[in-house]
């Protein structure tokens, strides 16, 4: 909570954890502020951006959406206003680089710097080697990285044990993989790999040569590649961590405020559907539409047919 004006049960100053299943731990503000902080936070933790919301009284202003702020109305009686800032907390971009080379140790090392949660895969490979890397495998078995959907792979092994390294990583369908080699060895590689039986399918998602061709030392070599992973995850689609789940919230046919299903007080049965109310005077004040009776058109031809 950043700003309120009175009433308001909230203060600046006050906090609240918001988790991916929509459930509130801290104190944002009453029964009218909090379904509405905890929608636009599963939907900042969906797009991976943070917003400043404004929860104003229905009479000042309208919903508005811009970019970083978000200005709700309200018909809560209070009348307060409240502005919260929402920031989400997602999962740092996993990289994860195969090799002992100064381009790998490099790599990991630059990638700390750039926001990557860093794992170093090496035979026989021990922490103090890589004192950068969140994560250090002596092995070539990937499981306790637990590579995801923003996961990005480097093998900058310098011909030692590239195919090893290319098959670990590519038994994960949702990774990024490049290999540091020249375009001759990267086609000798790939054509052991399919040798190996690995479909021309897995083969194309490795990118050769990671770092382009321009580089000369291996700490320009992992500058470029690093370089390479980082535009290419600004331009994918960001990847959702988190979503507003299917029917955690209703919409107040009244007020327009969200209401939550789950400890919903107030609804009603109406033509076939259950409708939700955020209190009981919105339960009170709502009017079902009149029934439309039929047109005078319909009633001839009704007639016409000895209905």
């Amino acid at each position: 909570m950043v700003a309120c004006e009175p009433p308001a049960s909230a203060r600046p100053g006050d906090k609240a954890v918001i988790t991916a299943d929509g459930r509130l731990r801290g104190w944002i503000g009453g029964s009218c502020s909090e379904p509405l902080v905890r929608r636009e936070a599963l939907q900042a933790l969906a797009e991976g951006t943070p917003r400043l919301v404004r929860i104003v009284p229905d009479t000042i202003a309208r919903d508005s959406h811009h970019p970083g702020e978000v200005t709700l109305a309200t018909s809560c009686p209070s009348g307060g206003t409240l502005e919260i800032f929402v920031e989400p907390r997602l999962p740092k971009p996993l990289l994860i680089v195969f090799g002992g080379s100064p381009a790998a140790h490099t790599l990991v090392a630059l990638g700390s710097l750039t926001g990557f949660r860093t794992c170093a895969v090496h035979p026989a490979a021990r922490p103090e080697h890589f004192s950068g890397a969140d994560l250090v495998l002596s092995g070539l078995d990937l499981a306790s990285a637990a590579p995801g959907p923003d996961t990005w792979v480097v093998v900058a092994t310098m011909g030692h044990y590239d195919e090893d390294a290319l098959d670990a990583a590519l038994a994960y369908p949702g990774v990024d993989v490049a290999l540091v080699a020249s375009g001759r060895r990267a086609a000798a590689v790939l054509d052991a790999l399919r040798g190996r039986g690995l479909p021309d399918a897995a083969l194309a998602r490795v990118r050769t040569p990671a770092g382009g061709t321009h580089a000369g030392t291996q700490e320009e070599i992992a500058l470029a590649a690093l370089a390479e992973v980082v535009a290419l995850r600004r331009r994918r689609a960001p990847v959702p961590e988190a979503g507003i789940p299917d029917g955690l919230f209703a919409t107040d046919p009244v007020c327009g405020m969200p209401v939550e299903v789950a400890t919903a007080m107030h609804r009603l049965d109406h033509a076939g559907e259950v409708l939700y109310f955020c209190s009981e005077d919105c339960h009170a004040r709502f009017s079902p539409p009149p029934s439309r009776p039929p047109s005078r058109g319909s009633t001839r031809r009704s007639r016409g047919r000895g209905v």
